[in-house]
């Protein structure tokens, strides 16, 4: 006869395993992936280490598990901007200005799902996320080709040219070494009007 966990019981194993998520994603935004070794997400969360590797096999998929929480609620917010009725210009700029301005309010988060060295298969599903923003930012240019705020344009290759683009360009304010980082309006308005010139808008403001 197969063992049953009861209610109780699985309950207890959800509550773990949120709360090594928790510590997982707070320990990285602290210092990146190299600061959430497993010991030390383990007594964070408050859990011996065995627990952790009852819930997730190797650190490889703790990370990409906390990188698949993070990217859906930027996603989640992104989509919200995009349902709010109003010009296609304006919503990609709010669109944006949001992603940057969260990625330079909390760098340490951000330049590990976006550039820090990481196992191979932490790197793949990154490459998976970026083209769920990619999918969420076609659906902007498409709106705005059809509504003749922006030139006709391979939509796929230029949401990815999009998404390439800003997160490219927040490499280097974000990174752990950073020194005298430039005034974050002037970044921020800078991304911006370099992504709508680049798919023909006029940048909105």
């Amino acid at each position: 006869m197969a063992y049953k966990r009861s209610a109780l019981m699985e309950e207890r194993l959800a509550r773990n395993r949120e709360r090594i998520l928790l510590a997982a994603r707070g320990l990285i935004a602290a210092g990146g992936y190299r600061n959430a070794p497993v010991t030390a997400v383990a007594a964070a969360a408050g859990v011996s280490t065995g627990q952790i590797y009852r819930h997730f096999p190797s650190k490889a998929e703790l990370f990409v598990e906390v990188l698949n929480a993070a990217v859906s609620h930027e996603i989640a917010i992104l989509r919200d901007i995009a349902a709010v009725p109003s010009p296609a210009t304006q919503r990609l700029r709010r669109a944006l200005e949001s992603f940057v301005r969260r990625a330079l309010a909390g760098p340490g988060l951000a330049y590990a799902f976006i550039a820090e060295p990481v196992e191979p298969e932490v790197d793949a599903e990154r490459i998976r996320c970026r083209r769920l923003f990619g999918d969420v930012f076609r659906a902007f240019l498409a709106e705005g080709v059809a509504a003749g705020e922006f030139p006709a344009q391979d939509l796929d290759a230029a949401a990815a040219c999009l998404v390439g683009a800003f997160t490219e360009a927040l490499v280097g304010p974000i990174a752990p070494t950073r020194s005298n980082p430039r005034d974050s309006e002037r970044l921020v308005e800078s991304i911006c009007s370099f992504c709508l010139r680049a798919i023909g808008a006029e940048p909105a403001r």
